[in-house]
């Protein structure tokens, strides 16, 4: 896998339940099988978790294609690969 492009673990983003305050760990490499979240697979890939912290209670859109530019937040781009 190049470390220059994560693998693209789906081509739409997903509805999630967040809670205030709480941290979340953002899969970036899309290796993770708990999608989007972070499970430990970009071991030895060169790609982080991303840690964010939400602003606020309730559903948001992540991105699952792994290049939004809004990361964790899903801006469409999975429509255009």
């Amino acid at each position: 896998m190049s470390e220059d492009l994560p693998k693209i673990a789906a081509k739409e983003s997903v509805c999630v339940d967040l809670e205030e305050g709480k941290d979340y760990w953002f899969c970036t490499c899309g290796l993770s099988g708990n999608q989007p979240f972070c499970d430990g697979s970009h071991k030895d890939t060169g790609f982080k978790s991303l840690k964010f912290t939400a602003e606020k209670t309730g559903k948001a859109w992540l991105c699952q294609c792994k290049r939004s530019g809004k990361q964790p937040f899903c801006d469409g781009t999975h429509s255009k690969i």
